[in-house]
């Protein structure tokens, strides 16, 4: 799949692409893209069944990886959250000469126990009658019981789009719902990525543990490991300024 949708800011200096998570969209990178762009050429990439990138009959993350992969046609830096830090996890791997650093953000390289919370919020959005949709406020309302963070739930909608008369949502939530047990996998590879990686928990996430060292630094052992304080699993949504010093100093390094 080489026709996923991007946004480019910035035209000089190294490449920087960015791959985002669950519900997500390239924008969401946004402010911390306009902060890297004076010194590095960005790509946000809107991911298989989100934003405005094709949809796709299931979710694999070799076929993530490939595509983002397939975007890069020079050495560039690689940063992903969530979902598309496994996809860039793996892209990394499957692909090394393309990649020529990585950072992860809140996730990995493991298969997660649950994924009942992101169940919860999908069978939320797909209740919502969009024929009968009224407004934005309307979905914000009817998402409040199963989504009481209103950060989260304004991150959700998001995803939610009107074209004339009609609601639609971005990601093709039947298929994310269907095949949630892929997206708390992670493949299981002998591959070796030797290249710098510069690894971000959220402190008040369970993403990023100790247990997960092992895994992490058996297929990325040149792993740097930074918690921010103050940030659950959207970490560069609540500690942009933070996450973009580390990016900063990780890519000119």
């Amino acid at each position: 799949m080489s026709d996923l949708h991007t946004t480019r800011l910035g035209e000089h200096g190294s490449p920087v692409v960015f791959c985002h998570g669950l519900f997500g969209q390239g924008k969401n990178w946004t402010q911390i893209a306009k902060a890297l762009a004076d010194r590095h050429r960005v790509t946000l990439v809107d991911m298989p069944n989100h934003g405005r990138s094709p949809w796709t009959e299931r979710l694999d993350y070799a076929e993530m990886a490939d595509a983002v992969a397939g975007l890069i046609d020079e050495p560039a830096a690689l940063v992903g959250h969530s979902m598309g830090g496994k996809a860039a996890m793996l892209a990394a791997l499957r692909h090394p000469e393309r990649i020529e650093r990585l950072v992860v953000v809140d996730v990995s390289p493991v298969r997660y126990r649950s994924a009942d919370e992101f169940r919860g919020f999908i069978d939320a959005m797909l209740a919502i009658d969009l024929e009968r949709l009224g407004s934005r406020g309307d979905a914000a309302a009817a998402l409040a019981a199963a989504v009481p963070d209103p950060g989260v739930r304004g991150f959700l909608l998001q995803s939610l789009s009107r074209d004339g008369d009609r609601w639609r949502w971005l990601a093709n939530l039947e298929v994310l719902r269907r095949d949630l047990d892929v997206l708390r996998d992670f493949p299981e590879t002998d591959a070796v990525y030797e290249g710098p990686v510069l690894w971000i928990g959220g402190a008040d996430s369970g993403y990023v543990r100790d247990e997960f060292r092992e895994a992490m630094e058996a297929r990325f052992p040149n792993v740097r490991r930074v918690m921010v304080k103050g940030a659950g699993h959207w970490v560069h949504a609540e500690q942009p300024a933070v996450v973009t010093g580390l990016l900063e100093r990780f890519l000119d390094g």
